[in-house]
């Protein structure tokens, strides 16, 4: 019986030591050279907030103001609410410098150094271009203040331990497939970077095993009934919408106004990523984004 003390005592110390061991492991890296010389367009950053979906995710369609969160997200693991990114210095991100905002949207990471939880897409992020960061910044600097207090997840144990989230990064995370593709068009290469990247279709499209990592290597946009907030999102692989009757045109024009070629309308969420996203893109990237998922790599 004593050994047995011992030993569960032991295993516990051990436990406590990992545990603050995993709080300890330093996971950010700080942009070299400092990015504040940049000069940022805000017209392109909007352009790049709406692709990625900042707004959707960021304003309570219950009469919140813009970019002030609160939009409660369901997961298995609990519920989410999307933090304030209004200029605000106490509840939003007033007090942040353009830096740690680069962190925090290519790595995932707070000014404080604690990861985010993957609901924030910023896996699709990493690969956003430091002028896309400044582009970014500047925009969100025209944003007004909002005194809301941003709502603390209520998530399950073990999953309210941020730590573990540095466990779920290292097995999980992809880098997004961004990287043009040698013989292919620049209209196709436009596509493949708004779609693997800002639009991060992959995100709702992509099933996720049991720890909530998507499916890449085996089932890439096959779809997935568990996507944060509830509800289903279908395949969007190539032969998927050949199947259902897409093509390339009749996908962008339901990109742009949220009408199938059915006529049907988008509903929940791929609906509300019309109304907050995809509408306000060009002519030519909703048409780049067509191209490439009715082409996409095999």
């Amino acid at each position: 019986m004593r050994r047995l003390s011992i030993g569960l005592g032991l295993l516990a110390t051990l436990a406590v030591i990992g545990f603050v061991g995993l709080a300890a492991w330093p996971i950010s890296r700080t942009p070299s050279p400092s990015l504040a010389a940049l000069d940022g367009n805000v017209q392109n950053g909007a352009y790049l907030a709406r692709a990625s979906g900042c707004i959707a995710c960021h304003t309570n369609p219950e009469g919140g103001a813009p970019l002030a969160g609160g939009v409660a997200l369901e997961t298995p693991f609990g519920t989410l609410y999307s933090p304030n990114l209004t200029t605000d210095l106490v509840h939003g991100i007033g007090g942040w410098t353009i830096d740690q905002f680069a962190v925090a949207v290519r790595q995932g990471i707070s000014p404080e150094g604690e990861p985010y939880y993957p609901a924030f897409t910023y896996p699709f992020y990493a690969d956003f271009s430091d002028q896309d960061i400044a582009d970014l910044w500047a925009a969100f600097q025209t944003v007004p203040p909002v005194a809301e207090p941003s709502v603390a997840p209520s998530m399950m144990f073990p999953f309210n331990q941020r730590a573990g989230l540095k466990l779920w990064r290292a097995a999980f995370m992809h880098d997004p497939d961004t990287e043009p593709v040698e013989g292919k068009g620049d209209s196709w290469n436009r596509g493949k970077w708004l779609v693997e990247g800002a639009t991060h279709c992959s995100a709702c499209h992509t099933p996720r095993n049991l720890a909530g990592g998507r499916k890449e290597e085996t089932e890439k946009f096959a779809g997935s009934d568990l996507i944060p907030g509830g509800g289903k999102a279908p395949a969007i692989d190539t032969s998927s919408l050949k199947e259902q009757g897409w093509d390339a045109d009749n996908l962008a024009y339901a990109l742009k106004t949220g009408l199938t070629p059915s006529g049907d309308a988008f509903g929940n969420a791929m609906g509300e990523v019309v109304l907050h996203g995809t509408q306000f893109l060009s002519t030519a990237d909703l048409a780049a984004m067509a191209e490439y998922l009715m082409d996409q790599p095999r």
